[in-house]
């Protein structure tokens, strides 16, 4: 996703139409067992051409990540997940695995070591049990914003919507073969990790920049890619990168909320043009409202952090679709944008569908990865 970067002396013009782009994390399951398989390497080496430079290597060796190309509309951005998850699923088919769109580990994962570079060796170090839990995977959506100090400022101006954007993505309720309660397990997961959560409200890039640093030497990180936080100017792209997510379990799904992450983003933007100050909500409230949306995704309630009150989740979303309408229009997603949420509001998000899929077979994870692998490639 990189552009031309910005000179020094002046901050770039942003563009009424802004780029999106998604990273993907998949994880690699034996079909029968259900089980995660340790052949990253493998499907990686299976891939050619575009895909190949495409995936990247992940933290466990039962993970595969595809990172799509910039886009400038949803169609394109489609058709490349499209290809992606078609190339991936065939070349893990190649090597025995299968490619499955979910959150959290399913069943279980007995392999559980770093792949072999100094980086992960000293993660795992640092932080012990908690860098050998088993695998998640994560939808990351990239919005161009090419002035970083903006970038900052829109992640301020972000903090009250992402436990929606949250409860919309959860696809990971199972664990250890059975229901978690939780509709995002994954989310439970990585709480453990210390420079893990909601963002922080910052001044400025320079506040951002010192915060980090001083989290650094504080042993938090070990450098600043471990900042972590759910939306955070992207330490490799000119964008804002939102990262709350849970890996979607269909395409549609990846799009529905690319879509809406890009129409906040746009939105947040025009909120920091106009001088409108980004609401300052007490840390314990966002992560409160954090943990509801990883509980309940949109089937309970969630904190409406405007007002620090719980309110049934689907309202909250008309809540946001209204805030986003604008954006929506400008980029020309309106329609496609209501249709997908219409679709989720009847079918449920992945979460909920799996949970229907348990319920309907007596507790079968098997069939439950049988429907995730399918929807994963289903176009």
């Amino acid at each position: 996703m990189r552009r031309r970067p910005a000179t020094a002396t002046s901050a770039p013009a942003i563009p009424a139409t802004l780029t999106v782009g998604v990273e993907e994390e998949f994880l690699l399951l034996d079909p029968e067992t259900g089980e995660s398989m340790p052949v990253a390497d493998r499907v990686r080496d299976a891939l050619s051409g575009t895909a190949r430079q495409q995936s990247r290597q992940e933290f466990r060796h039962s993970m595969v990540e595809m990172v799509t190309p910039v886009s400038p509309d949803l169609a394109r951005l489609r058709d490349h997940l499209v290809a992606l998850r078609r190339a991936a699923a065939r070349a893990a088919e190649a090597v025995g695995a299968r490619l499955v769109a979910v959150g959290a580990t399913p069943v279980c994962e007995a392999h559980r070591t770093v792949p072999d570079e100094q980086r992960y060796h000293d993660m795992s170090r640092r932080f012990g049990p908690v860098a050998h839990d088993p695998a998640v995977c994560g939808c990351h959506v990239h919005v161009g914003v090419p002035d970083r100090e903006l970038a900052v400022q829109v992640c301020n101006h972000l903090r009250p919507w992402l436990p929606v954007v949250q409860a919309l993505t959860t696809n990971s309720p199972l664990h250890d073969g059975r229901d978690t309660g939780h509709a995002s397990w994954r989310s439970m997961q990585l709480e453990r990790w210390p420079s893990i959560g909601p963002t922080p409200h910052f001044d400025s890039a320079a506040d951002y920049d010192a915060t980090v640093r001083d989290l650094i030497t504080a042993g938090i990180m070990l450098d600043a890619a471990m900042v972590y936080w759910y939306a955070r100017p992207s330490a490799s792209y000119p964008t804002v990168e939102v990262r709350v997510g849970d890996v979607c379990p269909t395409v549609d799904d990846t799009v529905l909320v690319a879509g809406l992450v890009r129409a906040l983003v746009a939105t947040m933007i025009d909120e920091v043009g106009a001088g409108v100050p980004a609401p300052r909500i007490r840390d314990c409230l966002v992560a409160a409202a954090h943990w509801r949306a990883a509980h309940d995704g949109v089937d309970g309630e969630l904190v409406d952090l405007r007002t620090g009150r719980p309110r049934p989740a689907w309202d909250l979303v008309d809540d946001l679709l209204v805030v986003v309408a604008p954006a929506l229009t400008r980029h020309g997603d309106r329609d496609l944008i209501l249709r997908e949420v219409d679709r989720v509001r009847r079918d449920g998000t992945g979460a909920t569908r799996q949970r229907r899929i348990m319920a309907d077979t007596g507790g079968d994870v098997r069939v439950v990865l049988d429907h995730l692998a399918a929807q994963t490639t289903a176009d």
